[in-house]
């Protein structure tokens, strides 16, 4: 599974990243976690507003923190 994290490193951005450890932490997953800051690439997503999270490809949220349960959910599905 790869992870992306999508932001130019505001707080919630860093927030984000932190919840992702986090979460596969909680779940004992283990993933290919990236921190993505280039507006390029950022924008090859069609994400105008970060923090964004990317799972193998797909965008699953995008300028909003995910609840932990969402986010735990995005996991489970994406190692399914």
């Amino acid at each position: 599974m790869k992870i992306e994290v999508l932001g130019t490193g505001c707080a919630k951005c860093k927030q984000m990243e932190k919840d992702v450890y986090n979460a596969l932490a909680e779940l004992n997953i283990t993933a290919d976690i990236s921190k993505v800051e280039d507006i390029k690439k950022i924008m090859d997503y069609k994400v105008m507003i970060t923090p964004a999270l990317v799972i193998d490809g797909q965008v699953k949220v995008a300028g909003r923190l995910p609840k932990k349960d969402e986010l735990l959910s995005y996991i489970r599905q994406a190692q399914a």
